[in-house]
């Protein structure tokens, strides 16, 4: 009983932790992006890179080109894959981008060569391009059927204008900027531009109370729960009461619960955009210049939404409600069975069955991802662990290929989107395809040190 309790616990951490530290400036900019893309972006506008009639040289390294300039982690690209592929990207094209943008982005590289070193980088980079091209082009074989029918129901989504307007595309332009400002770890973004103490008695026992029920731990994927995180989950719980009273009947016009949603969604972000520490003399706060972009941002979000007519801006937000319903509570779900399952797997057990370029140890590899996921870019520092420990460099890249992807929250929220069958094609190809990757990079390397 002990033992259960034990794991609930640890599930209810780790759920605890992703919603303090990723929902917001990560997910929620998703899911406005999302919606915004269904509502206002005419079919045309993503067909032409993106459609399953495109001419697949442009479609294909359109959606890697599209992916490798978002640096968010797996559960933050579900919900754009969901908007460009609910609009009328074909299923090809979108699984690229689906699979490129978490591992290939520039920042994940970037992070990659410089950790691990440049082979390292330009092995997960080419084995990326040329995998989530192959998943995609055997998911578009696999399922054409399909996604021939989907095409056709795209066009009942289609936005009146023949282009879009340039009120929906300042809008959407306006997003992107405010998920890049909320999630872009690089000064001057972090570096702290005022700094006040505030007389509040007792954080720090607060902080101990915290960090003793979920201690963070790097080499686990845990990132604790802090002060500020316990509040920002507070105000996202009245968030989704506001949404849910304000979104839920949009379509048929606004009430005062759709401005107090609005409102507190601008407080929230900027709450987290800031750095709330528990100190001797009570609540230190930072103000960061990631507080002046996402505030700048979201003016600019403000500026021209006013600019829509009220019938595209209730559609954009019941667009993106609607992916929240959709979604969200499957990632829930998922992250706390990942948090348990975290309390009965070891790192090192792992690092044991991958110490050669096998089979089997590029299969372990694999599955670590699934259950061991780690925030965006976090996989990385975890991978030079391993690589200390003795892991193989082919069965290391396996994983790194394989755990911004398959997330059990991310397969649960991919599930939701396109269904259950194709989510278990993309899945295996993902897998096998890992499973190749570090078999051949184990090889070459193995090649490599023979001939020293």
């Amino acid at each position: 009983m002990h033992h259960v309790l034990s794991l609930l616990n640890s599930g209810a951490g780790n759920l605890a932790a992703y919603l303090a530290g990723h929902v917001l400036l990560c997910l929620l900019p998703a899911f406005l992006i999302a919606g915004a893309m269904t509502a206002l972006i005419p079919k045309a506008s993503i067909t032409r890179w993106l459609g399953r009639g495109a001419a697949m040289h442009v479609s294909y390294p359109a959606a890697a080109l599209a992916g490798s300039l978002i640096a968010v982690c797996s559960c933050t690209i579900v919900p754009l894959f969901a908007g460009i592929h609910r609009k009328g990207a074909g299923l090809g094209p979108a699984i690229t981008f689906l699979f490129f943008a978490p591992a290939g982005n520039i920042m994940a590289l970037a992070y990659t060569g410089n950790v691990l070193g440049a082979d390292f980088a330009l092995a997960r980079l080419l084995l990326c391009l040329v995998f989530g091209i192959g998943i995609g082009l055997l998911m578009a074989a696999l399922f054409r059927r399909d996604d021939a029918r989907h095409d056709a129901n795209t066009d009942a989504l289609a936005a009146p204008e023949a282009r879009i307007a340039p009120a929906a595309l300042g809008l959407l332009l306006s997003l992107l900027a405010l998920l890049i400002a909320g999630t872009l770890k690089l000064w001057p973004l972090t570096a702290t531009v005022l700094s006040v103490d505030l007389p509040l008695p007792g954080m720090l026992d607060w902080q101990s109370l915290l960090l003793a029920w979920m201690p963070a731990d790097a080499a686990r994927g845990e990132e604790g729960v802090t002060v500020q995180g316990t509040l920002l989950i507070g105000l996202l719980l009245l968030l989704a009461v506001a949404a849910w009273r304000g979104l839920e009947n949009i379509t048929e016009g606004s009430n005062r619960w759709t401005w107090i949603a609005l409102g507190l969604s601008a407080g929230t972000l900027l709450m987290a955009a800031m750095r709330l520490e528990a100190v001797p003399a009570g609540l230190r706060c930072a103000v960061t210049g990631r507080v002046f972009a996402v505030a700048f941002t979201e003016w600019c979000v403000w500026h021209f939404a006013r600019q829509l007519p009220a019938v595209a801006w209730h559609s954009w937000l019941w667009e993106a409600w609607r992916f929240v319903k959709q979604i969200f509570v499957l990632l829930v779900a998922g992250v706390f069975v990942v948090g348990m399952a975290r309390g009965l797997i070891r790192p090192e057990w792992i690092q044991g069955l991958s110490g050669s370029n096998t089979l089997v140890a590029n299969a372990v590899s694999v599955g670590f991802g699934v259950f061991m996921y780690f925030p965006t870019l976090v996989e990385v520092p975890v991978a030079r662990m391993f690589l200390d420990l003795g892991m193989h460099p082919g069965p290391l890249l396996a994983y790194l290929m394989a755990d911004p992807e398959l997330s059990l929250q991310s397969m649960l929220m991919v599930s939701a989107v396109i269904g259950r069958r194709k989510t278990a094609a993309y899945v295996g190809l993902v897998a096998l395809f890992s499973i190749c990757a570090g078999l051949l990079y184990g090889s070459f390397v193995d090649a490599m040190f023979s001939q020293v």
